[in-house]
């Protein structure tokens, strides 16, 4: 697997490139996902901030499909790994097995170890197992019996849950929920969406067979290296990291909520923002640019008040408040 070199800025050309690149990456994902742009770009905008997707929607909405496409298109590793009740942590980082021929204990790696790792259906398996994943998404390494070992370069957690009013769900803890760059929720389509699906299917499409359905690789480990030097470079006013802070700390003061966004939060939302605003095609962030992003990155980051949650009240709709109520810098 390739590894991203940490080089300077790109010259501006290496830039145009990657974007384009990019942009194209989501038209490809689209030849197999049906509807769902909003998803596709919030991977590529992860993608860009090295950041972890959690697409949270009821079974059947393309969820897995979405980030095998993603991986198809950007020629990267890919593994899966179904959670269930009885998955152990080893499971998913590895475990030490004994070598009988060389009387040693020797490391096997887990599925874990690969660019896009897809955590299907994370929130059905007991929160052991879910807590690790914790270091290897914030360290982007695993230890076994003491010793590290890193994982390659890029590394993306893309997790997809059930709802949790759903049987048989465990609530992910709030300090794994917080690294998760971005929370998408991935809807029901429209009905000319699956009008459009269903054509599909009828013609011949086979969800497990993306090369039939005619996607390519249309970028790769340059273009992903040089976008994230760009996106790094993206000039960020002072007014607008006001503007970040003071969205931030309004969802701390807010009645509807008993926990707001971090300090980490905060920085979640300058990234977010720094993407979307490069995809975009400027080399400097606006306040739309962190309105647009702001759901996304902060709506698994705060918690409602119980009377609240009872009243009706759900976290994007306060969210929306506190964007209505925050003055935009000008």
């Amino acid at each position: 697997m390739t590894a991203f070199p940490a080089d300077g800025p790109p010259a501006s050309g290496q830039a145009e490139q990657a974007r384009a690149a990019l942009t194209a990456l989501r038209h490809e994902v689209a030849k197999a996902v049906v509807g769902q742009d909003e998803t596709v770009t919030g991977m590529v905008v992860a993608l860009l901030c090295r950041g972890h997707v959690l697409m949270e929607g009821v079974p059947g909405v393309a969820k897995t499909l979405l980030v095998r496409a993603v991986s198809a298109a950007l020629s990267l590793g890919h593994k899966r790994v179904q959670f269930t009740p009885d998955l152990m942590p080893g499971d998913v980082t590895g475990s030490l097995v004994y070598d009988s021929r060389t009387s040693k204990f020797e490391f096997h790696e887990g599925p874990v170890f690969t660019n896009l790792f897809l955590a299907d259906e994370i929130n059905r398996t007991p929160p052991k197992t879910q807590a690790a994943l914790l270091e290897a998404m914030e360290e982007r390494q695993v230890t076994v019996a003491g010793e590290p070992a890193a994982l390659p370069d890029p590394f993306v957690v893309a997790a997809t849950q059930n709802p949790v009013e759903y049987e048989g769900t465990y609530p992910l803890p709030e300090a794994q929920l917080d690294r998760f760059l971005l929370k998408l929720v991935v809807s029901l389509p429209e009905r000319a969406h699956e009008v459009d699906m269903l054509g599909r299917h009828a013609a011949g499409f086979d969800p497990g067979d993306l090369d039939a359905a005619g996607l390519r690789p249309v970028a790769g480990a340059e273009d992903l290296r040089a976008a994230r030097a760009a996106v790094a470079a993206t000039a960020v006013a002072p007014e607008v990291l006001g503007y970040i802070v003071d969205i931030c700390r309004a969802t701390r003061g807010s009645p509807s909520l008993q926990l707001g966004a971090s300090p980490r939060g905060a920085t979640a939302l300058l990234r977010t923002s720094r993407a979307w605003a490069w995809l975009s095609g400027r080399d400097y962030v606006t306040p739309d640019d962190v309105k647009a992003l702001a759901k996304a990155t902060l709506r698994h980051r705060v918690a409602l008040r119980p009377e609240a949650e009872l009243e009706g009240a759900t976290s994007a709709g306060v969210l929306d408040g506190v964007l209505a109520s925050v003055p935009v810098p000008r």
